[in-house]
């Protein structure tokens, strides 16, 4: 039974990792979307999968490093990611962010 346990945290620890160098690729071929971008919605949709491959690197090192610490953190980018595609996504629709009603 031991022998088991110890094949499947090998299992999980190589699978992690990959995920992790998968993830890592992602994100230079998202970064690239970011910059040379066609368009601005191509860029505000790179910036929010971003976000996503960001929560997803913090989960799996939270695997790695056997913790439940980094929810918090995960929580925290999630709030900022979805913020921050809310006012791009105004921002590229009105042209500004906070709307001043000077009447």
């Amino acid at each position: 039974m031991i022998e088991v346990l110890h094949a499947v945290e090998k299992v999980l620890y190589v699978t992690t990792l990959i995920s992790l160098i998968g993830i890592a690729l992602t994100l230079v071929l998202l970064l690239y979307r970011v910059i040379i971008g066609p368009s601005n919605p191509d860029r505000a949709t790179a910036l929010d999968v971003i976000g996503i491959c960001l929560m997803a690197t913090v989960a799996l090192s939270s695997i790695l490093l056997v913790t439940t610490q980094l929810y918090d953190v995960i929580l925290f980018i999630a709030v900022l990611s979805f913020i921050g595609t809310l006012a791009l996504s105004k921002y590229i629709e009105m042209g500004v962010i906070i709307d001043r009603d000077w009447d």
